[in-house]
């Protein structure tokens, strides 16, 4: 007996071990492009799944995307740089490196303003690939048609990624029946913190344990610093300090493969430099997505409800959509714990490990798989895409990827009762 369990302890120690996959670090090594974080534009990599338990079958699919990529989302940044950067050029402060980037982003300029925080091609292209990979995965889901009920805040980058991601779908099986909303009706249920939300809650807002040792985390924090003087020659009289012109271009750079505008800043910067400072960028991330995951309860109340009520013959839906923005799903990757987003460690140095922030990036998603099986005595299945990749959950199983519904409905039901106090 002692054998037994120890096998079968040992078979879900390399399942859970599967689920995390390579390494963080040795992910940066492959793809330093993944250092940009949350501004990493979707990729789909081709990715092998678990084949469902014996006589099992998808039915209905209920999922949280982020709108795709986008202009930077707020246009301090474009304007900063407009000022900094012609401020060097009118005073001839500017390295020949500067001056090509400096006529390169004037010429971008007005499109860069007009843009600012709008989708662009590539994030409709990627709701798009998105939906069509769930349609092709799943097909069983899709063949019959069926109703689908997508609901999007209210920024006009999230309804039309909603818009993108359906009509892909409806191209894919005409016989698909969509219901689009963007409404303060249905906020809750996508962006519970957004002010026009009707629905009005209060949860705290908490800190991640490593916070109280961030000081032991060390390395070089010096690439701000060091980029400057690859622009400019002098930064006298240009407005900002060196750490904001340094973070502007920074943030610049990160955000070029999402508006097709790679190459506008030359060998200013590379991936690979970013990829040095990874770590403690993603600390920061942590902190971000750790404080309000809370506040994302009221969106996983909502996969539960619904799941429910097709479950339950309520509701004939097939899919339900969400889309909305990385401060909601970022949040509710901790809040489920999704490949132990939960755990908090008090070592920065483990952060990593459980928290990668390029899984927050533009277009990227969380769905939920539901499966049954032949006699109406088994019970429902699901499991955890993150990303297009099997996820692991806090919740018991010795099936992994799959979790029965009951342990899933009743593990989270209680996580969203027991909300801890402010710290």
């Amino acid at each position: 007996m002692k054998r037994i369990l120890f096998i079968l302890f040992f078979i879900l120690l390399v399942m859970h071990a599967g689920a995390q996959g390579i390494s963080a670090l040795d992910q940066l090594k492959s793809n330093p492009r993944k250092a940009y974080g949350n501004d990493y534009p979707y990729q789909q990599d081709p990715t092998q799944l678990t084949k469902a338990p014996k006589g099992y079958k998808p039915f209905y699919i209920s999922h949280y995307a982020r709108h795709g990529s986008r202009y930077y989302w707020t246009d301090v940044l474009y304007r900063e740089l407009d000022k900094q950067l012609t401020a060097a050029h009118e005073k001839h402060q500017l390295t020949a490196e500067g001056e090509t980037f400096y006529q390169k982003f004037m010429a971008a300029k007005d499109e860069l303003a007009t843009g600012v925080s709008e989708l662009t091609q590539l994030g409709w292209e990627q709701h798009q690939g998105l939906a069509r990979t769930m349609y092709n995965r799943f097909p069983e889901v899709f063949k019959k048609g069926g109703n689908v009920y997508a609901i999007s805040s209210l920024t006009g980058r999230c309804v039309l990624s909603m818009s993108a991601f359906c009509q892909e779908l409806v191209q894919c099986n005409p016989k698909i029946e969509i219901r689009e909303q963007s409404s303060r009706f249905t906020l809750d249920g996508v962006v519970p913190t957004d002010r026009q939300n009707p629905v009005k809650h209060k949860f705290p807002r908490v800190k991640p344990r490593f916070e109280k040792n961030r000081d032991q985390f060390k390395g070089d924090f010096t690439l701000r610093e060091r980029v400057v003087p690859r622009v400019f020659t002098s930064t006298e009289g240009i407005p900002g300090n060196v750490n904001r012109i340094g973070s502007n271009l920074v943030d610049l750079y990160r955000t070029l493969p999402s508006i097709n505008h790679e190459g506008m800043m030359g060998n200013i910067l590379t991936d690979e430099e970013l990829a040095k400072e990874w770590e403690n960028e993603n600390l920061g991330s942590y902190s971000w997505v750790f404080g309000p995951q809370y506040e994302m309860i009221p969106i996983l109340q909502d996969f539960i409800k619904k799941a429910d009520d097709v479950i339950s013959g309520k509701s004939d839906r097939i899919a339900d959509l969400r889309f909305g923005h990385d401060t909601c799903i970022g949040p509710l990757t901790v809040l489920m714990g999704i490949n132990g987003a939960d755990k908090d460690p008090e070592d920065p140095y483990e952060v990593k490990n459980i928290y990668q922030n390029w899984e927050t990036c533009k277009a990227c998603n969380i769905q939920l798989v539901f499966y049954r099986g032949k006699k109406a005595s088994d019970p429902v299945l699901l499991k955890c895409l993150l990303n297009g990749k099997e996820a692991s959950l806090p919740v018991p199983t010795t099936t992994y990827p799959y979790y029965k519904w009951s342990d899933f409905r009743d593990f989270y039901t209680a996580r969203c009762q027991h909300v801890p106090s402010s710290e």
